[in-house]
């Protein structure tokens, strides 16, 4: 059996997920789909909109055959360590082709970018730091040092976040020596940050969620842009947990983590540096909001996206010594569900599969995985108290989404 793998969030799954799905498995000719889906929070430093259990429904139920979770280490990462976890995975399951939709749409647009910057890494790597020194971010440093080097159209736009991904991904692939083969296939109509809607049927996750949070009922408009068994899952999810996530609901955990720490003990959190301690400090004491908060500590040097990644290790009380280590490669897979096809795949490749292969975690004793059940716990306070317990017990008891 043939399997292509595809690296997803699915924040929520929606139609554009569906045509990528449909044409991956169609560009590879595979016959099995692997999923490697961020848990419950996401690359761009925000809590996913419902658990991680719920969109492996969704993507159970529209066409993958194997969701693993991409560990708390790699899915809260800038892009380089997000894609060495994700493609990691995919080699150790074994597939044969990663597909990725880009705004390119040319998988020889990647490489020839690729091999271009191994001849001028020096170049590269000095016009990144000249631009850091100005104050901009890594990502505009990163676009802007590249657009100085070449003008050429046959390399591709690193201002764009999927190219930039996938970008990430192939170097991940080459220096992992993977036999993983990439290919891409073009995003379409909606660009990844839309926040409006601009078609009939394919919309960004980014405006599906911005509809959810500012409709009366959760999401009467967004019904043309997700399939049907996305738009009930949505439903059954607000109905039992009477929330969907957002930032807002853990600002009050935020502001009280911040407010009673030291600059000392926020030195200690994973990415806070450069004196951040001090402005998050200030900004908490004068903030009513989570929006607030952020309006008030964003500058020119740090993306909106890297301040929420922060903030997510501070929530969570992730420090430097815990991530320190392997941010390489993932050390296990964890199995968040598979249907008939998937289950026949597993059990064809179990033996020669090199890492651990979690199917439940209680069964499961390794350490490098308390970051995960640590980000699942601190997710939970999203929800009213009564049901809080329940989705703590969820992350030790769920066995694999089954779907024939």
């Amino acid at each position: 059996m043939k399997a292509v793998g595809l690296i997803v969030e699915y924040n929520p799954f929606h139609n554009g997920h569906a045509y990528h799905l449909k044409a991956s498995k169609e560009a590879a000719e595979a016959d099995v789909v692997i999923a490697v889906m961020s848990g419950n929070f996401l690359q761009r430093g925000e809590p996913a909109l419902v658990s991680k259990w719920y969109r492996t429904k969704m993507a159970l139920l529209n066409g993958a055959d194997i969701v693993f979770e991409l560990p708390y280490r790699f899915a809260t990462q800038k892009a380089e360590t997000f894609a060495n976890g994700a493609v990691s995975i995919l080699d150790a399951a074994l597939c044969e082709t990663l597909c990725f939709g880009s705004e390119s749409g040319d998988i020889s647009a990647f490489f020839q970018t690729i091999d271009y910057l191994e001849q001028q890494q020096s170049s590269f790597d000095e016009n990144i730091k000249r631009f850091i020194g100005t104050g901009v971010s890594y990502p505009k440093a990163l676009a802007l040092s590249f657009q100085q080097l070449s003008d050429s159209e046959n390399f591709l736009d690193l201002a764009k976040p999927n190219n930039i991904l996938g970008f990430q991904y192939i170097k991940a692939l080459k220096q992992q020596k993977s036999k993983v083969k990439p290919i891409t296939v073009p995003r379409k109509n909606a660009d990844y940050h839309d926040e409006h809607f601009s078609s009939e049927t394919i919309a960004s996750a980014t405006s599906i969620r911005k509809a959810i949070f500012s409709g009366e009922d959760g999401n009467t408009e967004i019904d043309q842009y997700v399939p049907e068994s996305t738009k009930q899952l949505l439903k059954k999810y607000l109905h039992h947990y009477h929330v969907f996530h957002q930032w807002e609901n853990y600002w009050g955990y935020l502001q009280f983590r911040l407010i009673h720490s030291s600059p000392e003990e926020l030195r200690e959190i994973y990415e806070v540096e450069e004196g951040l301690e001090y402005r998050l400090l200030a900004a908490a004491l004068e903030s009513n909001n989570f929006l607030e908060f952020m309006q008030k500590i964003k500058t020119k040097r740090y993306t909106w996206t890297r301040l929420q990644r922060l903030c997510v290790h501070i929530l969570t009380n992730t420090k430097k010594a815990e991530m320190a280590g392997n941010l390489e490669k993932a050390s296990y897979l964890r199995l968040l569900g598979m249907t008939t096809r998937g289950k026949s795949y597993l059990n064809k490749i179990k033996k020669d599969i090199s890492l651990p292969l979690i199917s439940k975690l209680s069964s499961f004793k390794g350490k490098e995985i308390l970051l995960d059940v640590k980000a699942a716990r601190v997710y939970s306070l999203g929800v009213p108290n009564h049901l809080k317990n329940e989705m703590i017990k969820q992350e030790f008891q769920q066995p694999p989404i089954f779907i024939k």
